[in-house]
């Protein structure tokens, strides 16, 4: 799941690394128990004889390959999408045969959100929206596990913590340099009186 570490650069690391959420296994879940379970009734239903055996088989077959091209296909999709979010890049990966790539450099990202409605708040995920720089900015993400801390996370790189550091996405040549502190210079002291009127008198004598 996680990216290669040759692929990473120099002084490059995973923040968050994490498959599509498992709301995708639901329907292939599904599947496989309605089908074992109507395959099942099926084959017992068959009436005893020379066909029985063949019968049987020919729903078994017929059954795996239902599971199969219904189900297998979002369980490999889910298996092999991943989204990697480093202090430098946002990427993505998808495709089981074909794979398909997309990096965003964090510099270029200029907002960052994320929607969920009743069902994904109740699940744990969400839509992660991006709009880039780049070409073909706007960039969605969907079913994002804990998207709120991923959101999080991208805003910490993005735009610095909550007390206002840089985040992590900040490299150390690029950090905004620290204000330095100057310490106010005290006025100077006005002399009393009586030092102002011995000096007079000391330019009389």
């Amino acid at each position: 799941m996680a990216i290669s570490a040759k692929l990473l650069g120099e002084d490059e690391y995973v923040v968050v690394s994490t498959r599509t959420h498992w709301k995708a296994l639901i329907f292939p879940v599904f599947l496989l128990l309605v089908v074992a379970a109507g395959g099942g009734f099926l084959a017992a239903i068959v009436p005893s004889g020379s066909l029985q055996t063949p019968a049987r088989i020919a729903i078994g077959v017929i059954g795996l390959l239902v599971v199969l091209v219904f189900g297998a296909k979002p369980f490999l999709n889910w298996f092999f999408s991943s989204y990697t979010l480093t202090n430098r890049r946002l990427i993505t990966r998808h495709g089981i045969l074909t794979r398909t790539g997309r990096d965003i450099p964090l510099m270029r990202i200029n907002d960052v959100s994320y929607e969920h409605g009743l069902i994904d708040r109740m699940l744990g995920c969400g839509t992660l929206q991006i709009q880039s720089a780049s070409e073909g900015g706007h960039v969605v993400l969907p079913d994002v596990p804990h998207v709120e801390q991923m959101h999080l996370k991208m805003s910490d790189l993005l735009f610095g913590g909550p007390d206002g550091k840089p985040g992590d996405g900040y490299l150390d040549d690029e950090a905004p340099p620290q204000h330095q502190r100057i310490r106010p210079q005290r006025p100077a002291a006005e002399p009393d009186a009586e030092t102002l009127f011995s000096s007079e008198d000391t330019d009389r004598r």
